[in-house]
């Protein structure tokens, strides 16, 4: 409660701060804007004129030497397993751009099947959400709208830039979708902002920028769903990018605490659950990172406490969880134009899943041996051989399989 406290005291006195900076600064800044606004024909920049738009679309098949056609995983992608063929993982389109020298916008939709209970494919709102900066070089931010929680790494990349075909358990049973309703606060210096880009631009698998230092205040329900208690979730990350001649090393931490509410469409009938359904959600997470130039190190591990089944009694308590993973890669290029970069992920998780019927308790262990290459910037070609087993339990399932096979991604980027 004081941490959440603390946090919205923060923003609310950032914000009040920029006001009166801007107040001090707005004749001449005003002036400076007219000037810059003026076309040659004598009308003025339109806020629409600074929008771009961009986006990337995922073709998947999944079922290569397949040897267990029972293994399904709901977090990830639902094209795996029987029943299944060729699939749309999913088409993105953003726009975004500097509205106004201190108000950044980002607007992302999204056309798939990773959150429908029957894998019918939809439109939705991935993120809209507005930056208002505090200074001119955009080193203080504030976020308000729905857009990613800052916990994890891997949850922070885009799923553009991403190795492994889908997120880890680990850090993704956090905030599925990775998303939700919030303000959050950021700072990174201006030359580490612009190291952040870099990181993405040339393909080194960054997140963006999500500063060095981050603080906010979420609903904690995740992503286009509504919220069910009066309890926000408070989160906190630290994370910096350090140079040490060619490579790049960036170690961090993170750390989330709130109320989760399980919503009457995930509990079966006959479960027992506490009287609201509301229960504790904490995790606290650590992070180390070595950029691919050439050998690529990415190791998250984190553990906490949320809502858990326990088949002895039937019931949904509060359990402790933990798990991580730890992805080795290698980047080289291929001629002039093309790159290559082979990897591997191991992952393990134990417990609770939130946003699954009945909180279903996991246990699971997964090794993923793939490559991904880019004969053109506009295409990319990920082939990944998964060795996994998967053991979850719920009020009505005894969940235990074991299974290898192919997958192979085709993704457009444009």
């Amino acid at each position: 409660m004081l941490l959440r406290q603390f946090v919205a005291v923060l923003l609310f006195v950032c914000f009040l701060g920029s006001l009166n900076a801007q107040g001090t600064a707005q004749d001449s800044v005003k002036k400076t804007a007219e000037v810059a606004s003026v076309k040659p024909g004598g009308g003025g920049s339109k806020w629409y004129d600074k929008i771009s738009i961009r986006g990337y679309s995922q073709f998947r098949y999944n079922r290569l030497l397949e040897t267990n056609p029972d293994l399904k995983c709901e977090q990830c992608d639902r094209s795996i397993g029987k029943g299944q063929s060729f699939s749309f993982r999913r088409a993105r389109l953003i726009l975004s751009g500097n509205i106004h020298e201190r108000v950044f916008l980002y607007l992302q939709f999204d056309y798939s099947a990773d959150a429908s209970e029957t894998n019918k494919h939809f439109l939705q709102v991935r993120d809209a959400y507005a930056d208002y900066a505090f200074d001119r070089k955009k080193e203080f931010r504030v976020r308000f709208g729905q857009s990613k929680v800052p916990y994890g790494f891997e949850n922070l990349q885009s799923s553009s830039n991403r190795l492994p075909l889908d997120r880890s358990d680990a850090f993704n049973s956090a905030a599925a979708n990775e998303r939700d309703f919030g303000a959050f606060f950021y700072y990174a210096p201006q030359h580490i902002r612009e190291r952040f880009k870099m990181l993405v631009d040339e393909g080194l698998k960054g997140t963006g920028d999500y500063g060095v230092f981050g603080v906010g205040l979420y609903n904690g329900q995740t992503a286009n769903k509504p919220e069910l208690n009066d309890n926000l979730h408070a989160v906190a990350r630290l994370s910096y990018p350090f140079k040490t001649g060619r490579q790049i090393f960036e170690p961090g931490i993170q750390a989330y605490s709130g109320k989760y509410t399980l919503a009457k469409d995930k509990l079966s009938a006959g479960v027992k659950a506490l009287s609201d359904a509301t229960y504790l959600d904490q995790r606290v997470g650590a992070t180390f990172v070595l950029y691919p130039q050439p050998f690529g190190i990415l190791a998250e591990y984190n553990k906490g406490k949320g809502p858990a089944f326990d088949a002895a009694t039937d019931s949904i308590s509060l359990q402790n969880l933990k798990g991580g993973f730890v992805t080795l890669s290698y980047r080289t290029k291929i001629g002039q134009h093309q790159w290559l970069q082979p990897f591997v992920r191991y992952q393990v998780y134990e417990g609770g899943k939130k946003h699954e019927t009945d909180a279903r308790k996991y246990d699971m262990t997964e090794t993923e041996i793939g490559a991904e290459w880019l004969p053109l910037k506009n295409l990319e070609l990920t082939l990944s051989y998964v060795i996994s087993h998967r053991k979850y339990a719920d009020f009505k399932t005894d969940y235990d399989e074991k299974g290898n096979f192919l997958r192979i991604q085709l993704q457009l980027n444009y």
